[in-house]
């Protein structure tokens, strides 16, 4: 009797004893602060084993979110198969726990079978689903999904939405977009915040600014938010659209909203876009003001923008006051250095940020290359190539650029070719960057035979047909010229002012003034540069009096000669022994300030000298900023001409001691002095200064070799 009482009280007793296992399980797991793939996950699901006694559904719930907040596979497959034991893997929560678990830790096959195998599978299990698929970049399976759940008729939410339209976006699918669209319209989530800014942030990545721009504006006021005006700025940011950011952002401020470092990063990358230095200072104001000082992204895009605005000195400003430069901020002041040319500087900078820790990328070698190049510094160029192929850097489309152009600055076209070569496909901006070394080198020859390999296969554009035609002007080959002139007018780079010019100048140098002329006259562009390379195309050919002609109708026109176009006509001037004209040029090239340039200076004195105006080419001589061997010589020249011998020989003597050392223009000069004022002894002593001077040439190449 003892006995059964004993047991009665037990059976009472054991929902109790249950519900306080329960309850001291489920403290344990709430002790368990962090979880990760140790014994003590293990050992408590052991406990409840042996134990023979089943925790409840909340304890199972906090144990799974555990997981997911710290991304444990194993533990939560561990608890997976525990619940498939006790039969509660069919609980929604516990479900829902599971696949978002599997889709954090990218087991999209687990998780994707385990809503197959639910009997009923919910809305929340759908939409973690495809949130994983989208933020994994799986954009087909995250259509796939959404298709397939919108099919059994579940309803979607302000959740739902956001990630398959971020899918769509992603995959630049705008019909897909276009009718996830019509569904929130039917649905009535259109003005949901969520749902909104992530179409106006779909139509922008598809190129649809317009509908970008329109949804943003039927957003009701009170509820923008910050993500709102981001993914508009995003949206200027991708069309380039630099003015409206600037107004918007205007707009943003005046509504009372306080940017973000994103919208401020953008907002100076628009400034940059514009080359608008006053709004960019304006934008840097607000950012000290407002504390935003030590946010990188701001910084890096205040240091972009100086750079390329041409305020280098303020970029250093920027980058010298960031706490702690990271990869991009350094990308930024090293390409800011190499587009100022200073490339010393950009080399200084590149080894500083190497002793600080930072790791180079494709981007910073880019930039080195360039720096190299700019430099002629073949060696330490060869020591970057060697790094990167030992690296992991792959050696991309603008490295293979750098590879290359620096190996033809410094005159190793071998291994140029070998680096274009070594690529694995060709791209139109290398072979310009190979054709460019070939004929910058001289070897025009292999300049043509690589663009006859290449034409079909990868394509040219007017970089390529300029290239060409340089060439072909340096052989003298017509035929070339024309095959390109035919070339680019099936092509419509006709109209290129560029393409123009090179094949005025081809023609000319081919000897083909008439051609050149043709060109020139169908051309429906008539600016400086047209004009200058025709009116040099006349100089050149001596045909001093139709350059002269086509300056007066240039001044028709009121363009304003340059400094090279003002030396073209002074030589032609003197070919004619046209005084007055001359003259008038001069007088325009004191008026514009032109006389600071060499070129035009020593054409000033050229023309002044073949007039015989002595007195005025004497002035011009000594006016002549730095004096060169070319200036000396047309002074000679032009004393000899005119029978001042003695005076040419007085002048040989102050250039010699000057250091300037005299050519074969110089000497025959001299000697034409020397035979009109009849000085036989004089001209014996030149020729021999001058075999010294050759001599002494020789043997400092030697020493240099």
């Amino acid at each position: 009797m003892y006995l059964q009482r004993l047991f009665s009280l037990h059976n009472l007793l054991q929902p109790q004893i249950q519900l306080y296992k329960s309850i001291f399980f489920a403290r344990c797991i709430q002790s368990l602060a962090i979880i990760t793939e140790n014994p003590q996950t293990t050992t408590i699901l052991n406990v409840t084993h042996d134990a023979e006694w089943t925790p409840n559904s909340i304890s199972y719930s906090k144990l799974l979110s555990q997981c997911c907040q710290t991304k444990s596979l194993y533990p939560g497959i561990q608890i997976h198969t525990h619940l498939i034991k006790v039969r509660l893997e069919n609980n929604p929560k516990h479900r829902n726990h599971l696949v978002n678990l599997y889709s954090k830790c990218l087991a999209f096959d687990s998780a994707r079978k385990l809503l197959d195998e639910s009997p009923e599978p919910d809305l929340v299990a759908w939409s973690t689903l495809i949130s994983g698929y989208a933020k994994n970049g799986l954009c087909k399976e995250a259509l796939l999904a959404f298709t397939e759940m919108h099919s059994l008729g579940i309803r979607c939410n302000e959740f739902t939405f956001p990630s398959v339209l971020k899918a769509c976006s992603m995959k630049k699918d705008i019909i897909g977009g276009k009718q996830i669209h019509g569904i929130v319209m039917v649905t009535g989530f259109q003005n949901d915040v969520f749902v909104a800014n992530t179409l106006v942030d779909l139509y922008a990545k598809c190129g649809e600014f317009f509908y970008s721009r329109r949804l943003f504006y039927q957003i009701p006021d009170r509820n923008r938010n910050i993500v709102s005006w981001n993914a508009m700025f995003s949206c200027y940011k991708q069309g380039d659209f630099f003015k409206e950011a600037i107004d918007l952002f205007q707009d943003m401020i005046g509504n009372g909203f306080i940017p973000d470092e994103f919208s401020l990063s953008t907002i100076i990358n628009a400034c940059t876009g514009l080359q608008d230095i006053t709004h960019g200072r304006k934008i840097h104001g607000y950012l000290i003001k407002h504390g935003y000082t030590s946010d990188p992204f701001s910084c890096n895009a205040l240091a972009d923008m100086y750079s390329k605005v041409e305020d280098f000195e303020d970029a250093k400003t920027v980058f010298d006051h960031i706490p702690n430069p990271d990869i991009v901020s350094w990308n930024a002041i090293i390409a800011g250095c190499v587009l100022h040319e200073y490339y010393n500087l950009c080399l200084e900078l590149f080894f500083k940020m190497k002793r600080s820790g930072i790791t180079s990328n494709k981007f910073t070698y880019s930039s080195v290359l360039k720096a190299c190049s700019g430099l002629g510094l073949q060696d330490l160029g060869q020591q970057f190539h060697s790094f990167l192929i030992k690296s992991e850097i792959e050696l991309d489309l603008h490295l293979c650029c750098g590879l290359i152009n620096i190996y033809s600055k410094c005159g190793e076209m071998d291994d140029a070719q070998r680096v274009y070569d070594t690529m694995p496909k060709k791209e139109l901006i290398a072979l310009n960057a190979l054709l460019s070394g070939h004929s910058e080198n001289g070897n025009d020859i292999e300049a043509l035979t690589l663009f006859a390999k290449h034409m079909d296969e990868i394509g040219f554009d007017e970089t390529t047909l300029i290239k060409i035609l340089k060439s072909s002007a340096n052989l003298q080959d017509v035929y070339v010229s024309e095959q390109i002139h035919g070339l680019s007018l099936k092509t419509g780079f006709q109209s290129d002012p560029f393409v123009i010019n090179s094949l005025i100048d081809s023609y000319s140098k081919c000897g083909y003034v008439e051609r050149a002329k043709m060109v020139f006259d169908e051309s429906d562009i008539a600016d400086l540069a047209t004009f200058t390379s025709m009116i040099s195309a006349y100089a050149q050919s001596g045909q001093g009096e139709e350059a002269i002609k086509l300056y007066l109708k240039m001044q028709d026109l009121e363009l304003k000669p340059d400094s090279y176009i003002c030396s073209s006509l002074l030589n032609a001037s003197a070919i004619l022994s046209a005084y007055e004209q001359g003259k008038q040029i001069h007088v325009h090239t004191l008026k514009s300030g032109l006389l600071s340039d060499v070129h035009t200076s020593n054409s000033l004195v050229n023309m002044y000298a073949r007039c015989g105006s002595i007195d005025d080419a004497s002035r011009a001589f000594f006016e002549v900023p730095e004096k060169g061997i070319v200036s000396w010589s047309a002074m000679i020249g032009g004393l000899a001409q005119h029978g001042y011998g003695k005076e040419a020989l007085s002048l040989f003597d102050k250039m010699l001691k000057d250091g300037i050392a005299p050519n074969n223009v110089t000497l025959a000069s001299v000697l034409s002095a020397c035979n009109h004022a009849g000085l036989v002894t004089q001209a014996k002593h030149t020729s021999k200064q001058w075999r010294a001077f050759s001599e002494l040439s020789r043997h400092k190449n030697i020493t240099r070799a």
